[in-house]
């Protein structure tokens, strides 16, 4: 693979990750919009869904390391 292929793909993934970014930032301000979620609903849940795998995450060292 050329560097030039490489940066090619970089540039690729960086437009997907835009994209899907830009979809989610939508979904949520259309559901806020209509009052389905509250302003601070995505942030606590985000937060809760990182607790939860970071707990995950350490039961799974425990686990490999005994």
């Amino acid at each position: 693979m050329g560097k030039i292929d490489i940066f090619s793909q970089l540039s690729d993934m960086k437009m997907v990750d835009y994209k899907n970014t830009l979809a989610i930032v939508s979904l949520i301000e259309v559901l806020k919009e209509k009052g389905i979620i509250g302003e601070n609903d995505v942030s606590l849940k985000a937060r809760e869904l990182d607790v939860l795998a970071e707990r995950k995450i350490k039961s799974l060292q425990k686990e490999s390391s005994t």
